[in-house]
């Protein structure tokens, strides 16, 4: 055995029990222990920001890290965009970096890089190992890191040669890792103080308070105090369908947002912090509470913010759960209409089974099928949390592998899909249950109501062609069909009501152009 079987058995002891790879030749011990411990299991992407998007809704749907296996500096730089999302999500990851044998390093050849220094941006923790005996610790130490007290990514990068060294350090039992913080009586009472005496306040959720106990015990603290419940516009994971309570959504537009939080005279706060607008507008305010209203935060991401929710609702004896609406019925369909995001939102509710996953990178589309699930069929709602995009069909990789027995599905705009679409090609290798639905506007729409917004003046030729994404058209059925997945192109509801039906019943991935 060499010294990189140590870390993957003390990694399993752990509970890390997935590994998303794209290795090189530094890494390729990492490969055979992989291969002599298949306990592991070992995904291959094609791209590193696959491998990183998919780590993040591994542990958004698990709650637990996996692995990531990165090929040195470059390597892990194709692969910060996603850990950027991962890190706003407050997800656990281990991520492993191989790093050149160090007597190599000296020589600066080609692809030495300042791997640290690439680990900073996106890491909660770095560790370097220094000697083969270190290796099985600093796996310990890692996966402790990547738990918190707030979790996030733990990078530990690994030099060839204490990879390839024949020292067998100790494979290290299951180690107990420190739960969340929990909210003292005190805070709590002192919090309760104050919500009860506010003419006006809001619950402002996010993290973990938008998972189902969080969002009954703010339903319940709702219906005792007639006061209103608002979550993050991006969270990280959102309990929703007829079986849970409905809070609202902080819009993303920073006047609409701004016109949600009015009047608020206190605002509560529970796995977040104070709302901001996403960008800086000119002559609007980039703070979203209204001056003069009162922040007190109940449980910031260090802390079980759902289970202080539901101690708060018990201190106020809000004992009533909130009423829940029916479960919504679809509307006739008209199957000629032209397709927009509306109708493929229709179709969810339609068709859509309880426990489904949906993975998020669609942006303006998302938002046009969002409202139409709130009281359909329970789901999880996995947001981009970053705003980087290209985070869509990665995550539902991730998704599907911690969830296998559900159905996920990734809505992508064009110019998100197109960043990360190899990650198709590993839901074809892992045959996993995962409808893609690629918005086709063939545009970076968001950024053509963003050029307006922040007042840069009327386009010219030029601008408009940096925001356009028609010349040429991007072929999905042909590149969806050329990584391994069945597609197909849709352009009015009724074809895409079929696409949809037929992909549920038909197992393995599936790819629906939503031509809007």
């Amino acid at each position: 055995m060499f010294a990189a079987e140590s870390l993957v058995k003390t990694l399993l002891n752990q509970g890390v029990e997935v590994c998303f790879t794209n290795p090189g030749t530094s890494e390729m011990h990492m490969v055979a222990a992989l291969d002599r411990n298949p306990d592991m299991r070992a995904v291959l992407c094609l791209f590193e920001g696959v491998a990183s998007g998919a780590a993040d809704g591994y542990a958004r749907m698990s709650g637990k890290p996996a692995s990531t296996l990165l090929h040195l500096g470059p390597g892990l730089a194709n692969a910060l965009a996603n850990f950027h999302n991962a890190r706003r999500a407050k997800v656990p990851v281990v991520n492993i970096v191989g790093d050149h044998a160090r007597d190599h390093i000296k020589l600066d050849a080609p692809l030495t890089s300042d791997i640290e220094g690439f680990c900073a941006t996106v890491s909660r923790w770095t560790g370097n190992v220094d000697t083969p005996e270190q290796i099985s610790t600093l796996a310990v130490e890692a996966v402790r890191q990547s738990y918190g007290p707030e979790p996030g990514i733990a990078s530990l990068i690994l030099p060839a040669d204490c990879a390839w060294s024949d020292i067998e350090p100790e494979v290290i039992e299951k180690t107990d890792f420190p739960a969340r913080h929990q909210v003292t009586e005190d805070e709590i009472t002192a919090v309760a103080n104050k919500i009860r005496a506010a003419k006006n306040p809001i619950q402002y959720l996010g993290d973990i308070a938008c998972h189902a106990q969080g969002m009954a015990a703010a339903g319940r603290i709702a219906k005792k105090l007639d006061c209103r419940v608002i979550f993050e516009t991006f969270a990280a994971r959102i309990s929703r369908g007829s079986n849970h309570f409905s809070a609202q959504r902080l819009n993303y537009f920073g006047e609409s947002a701004l016109e949600d939080m009015k009047d608020c005279d206190l605002l509560v706060i529970a796995g977040s912090k104070a709302p901001v607008s996403f960008f800086a507008y000119p002559g609007i305010d980039s703070v979203l509470t209204p001056p003069g209203a009162e922040v007190m935060v109940l449980a910031d991401v260090t802390t079980d913010s759902a289970k202080a929710l539901a101690d708060l609702a018990d201190v106020l004896e809000a004992n009533e759960a909130q009423a829940l609406q029916p479960r919504s019925q679809a509307p006739e369909l008209d199957r000629e209409q032209p397709l927009n995001p509306g109708f493929v939102g229709l179709s969810l509710l339609r068709h859509m089974k309880d426990g489904s996953v949906i993975c998020d990178d669609a942006t303006t589309s998302g938002m046009g099928v969002f409202p139409w699930l709130e009281n359909g069929p329970d789901h999880d709602w996995l947001c981009l949390t970053g705003g980087a995009i290209g985070m869509g069909m990665p995550m539902a990789v991730g998704a599907a592998i911690a969830c296998p027995d559900e159905q996920v599905f990734a809505l992508c705009g064009d110019g998100a899909g197109a960043y990360t679409c190899q990650a198709l090609w590993t839901q074809a290798r892992e045959k996993q249950n995962i409808i893609n639905v690629v918005f086709a506007n063939h545009s970076y729409l968001i950024l053509n109501f963003e050029l307006a917004r922040v007042g840069a003046g009327d386009p010219g030729p030029a601008a408009q062609a940096m925001l356009d994404l028609s010349n040429p058209k991007m072929d999905w059925v042909a590149i969806g069909t050329g990584f391994g997945v069945p597609s197909v192109s849709t352009k009015t509801a009724g074809e895409f009501d079929d696409a949809l039906v037929y992909a549920l019943a038909t197992p393995g991935p599936h790819l629906i152009v939503a031509e809007i």
